[in-house]
């Protein structure tokens, strides 16, 4: 397993007031989730480390398509 470029994006989520919310998102390669075995809709757990990484862990079992 080598180093994978992934993408972080900032979206607009909604205004309440004069406050904006936002979320974010990181944008995997298709071919990594695939590798995975992931499929749209699972719950990934997010660890980050003393080393500055984050890692992330399927929570559910597989999904069959």
């Amino acid at each position: 397993m080598g180093l994978k470029a992934v993408k972080l994006q900032k979206r607009f989520n909604r205004r309440v007031g004069d406050k904006e919310y936002s979320k974010w998102v990181v944008v995997l390669p298709d071919n990594e989730v695939n590798r995975l075995g992931w499929r749209e809709g699972i719950e990934l757990e997010a660890n980050s480390t003393r080393r500055g990484t984050l890692e992330l862990k399927s929570r559910t079992a597989k999904i069959e398509a």
